[in-house]
C-alpha cells in the first residue's frame, strides 16, 4: 500500500479490529486515522494501536488516502453529506462497510469518487472474518489491491463482480455466524439434557465446533467427505445425522439462507 495514509469514520468495533489488523501485518500505526465523536473511545483506541485519532470526521477525511466509513446504516447518508465537499476534492478510495447501503447511495451523498463496498463479519473481530468485495467501475486495480489488504488483515477476501452477490455474501458469512452460534446454543442445551452439567457442557460444544472447523480448513477432503468419516453405519453418529435428514435440516439451511438473502435485497432498496 505504499505510504497511503489509511482513515477510518467510526471507531466501533470493526474499524479498531481492522485497525489492529493493519498493525499487526505490518503497516504502521503513524499511517491510520480514526475518528468518533466519543472522546474515550478515541482514547482507548490511541493507546491499544497507536494510530492518530481525531473527534472530527473532517480532520481525518482532509488527511487520507483510503476512507473507511465504518458508521452505522442510518448515520451514512448525514455522514458523507458533511464530507462531499472533501471528498471531491481530495478523491480518495471510500471503503464502506455498511450492510445495505449501496454504491448507488454512496455515489449519491459523496458525488464521484472511487468506491468500494464491503461485507465483512463478526469473526473479523478475532482476525478470522471472511468479507466479500465489490468495486465500482473507477476503481484501480491498485485501489482495489489497497481494500483487499485492508480487508484481509482480519481474515480472508472475495472480490463478486456483480454487487448483488453480496446480498448472498451478507446471507452465507454475514449472517453465517448467527446460524453456527444456533447450533451451539442447541447442543450444548441438548448436552445438558443428557446429563452433563452447563460448563462441561459449554466447553466440550465449542471445542468439537472449533476443531471440526479446523479440520474442514485444513483437509484436502471436502465436509461431504469429512462427515462420511465419522459416521459408522448403524452407528451413533448415523442415528443422529438420521434425525436431522428426517426433519428436513438441509431444506431447512436453504430456505433460512433464501430469506436472509431476500431481506438483505429488500433492505438495500
Amino acid at each position: 500500500m505504499a505510504q497511503q495514509l489509511i482513515g477510518f469514520i467510526g471507531a466501533g468495533n470493526m474499524a479498531t479490529s481492522l485497525a489492529g489488523g493493519m498493525v499487526a501485518k505490518g503497516i504502521r500505526p503513524a499511517r491510520i486515522w480514526m475518528s468518533d465523536p466519543s472522546k474515550d473511545r478515541l482514547d482507548e483506541v490511541a493507546q491499544l494501536h497507536r494510530v492518530h485519532v481525531s473527534t472530527e470526521n473532517r480532520d481525518v477525511a482532509g488527511r487520507v488516502d483510503v476512507l473507511v466509513l465504518a458508521v452505522k446504516p442510518q448515520m451514512m447518508e448525514q455522514v458523507c453529506t458533511d464530507l462531499r465537499d472533501l471528498i471531491a476534492e481530495r478523491q480518495p478510495l471510500v471503503i464502506s462497510i455498511a450492510a445495505g447501503v449501496t454504491v448507488g447511495n454512496l455515489r449519491h451523498w459523496l458525488g464521484s469518487t472511487p468506491i468500494v463496498r464491503c461485507m465483512p463479519n463478526t469473526p473479523s473481530l478475532v482476525q478470522a472474518g471472511a468479507t466479500g468485495l465489490y468495486a465500482a467501475d473507477d476503481v484501480s486495480d491498485a485501489q482495489k489491491a489497497m481494500a483487499r489488504e485492508i480487508l484481509g488483515s482480519v481474515g480472508i477476501a472475495f472480490w463478486f463482480d456483480e454487487e448483488k452477490e453480496l446480498d448472498a455474501v451478507t446471507a452465507v458469512s454475514g449472517s453465517g455466524p448467527a446460524y453456527f452460534f444456533l447450533l451451539m446454543e442447541s447442543l450444548i442445551e441438548a448436552a445438558k439434557a443428557q446429563g452433563l452439567d452447563a460448563a462441561t457442557a459449554r466447553q466440550m460444544v465449542l471445542q468439537t465446533a472449533w476443531g471440526a472447523a479446523q479440520l474442514a480448513i485444513t483437509s484436502e477432503a471436502g465436509p461431504d467427505v469429512l462427515r462420511q468419516q465419522v459416521t459408522s453405519p448403524g452407528g451413533t453418529t448415523a442415528a443422529a445425522l438420521n434425525v436431522f435428514e428426517e426433519a428436513g435440516f438441509r431444506e431447512q439451511v436453504q430456505a433460512a439462507v433464501a430469506a436472509a438473502r431476500e431481506r438483505s435485497e429488500e433492505l438495500a432498496g
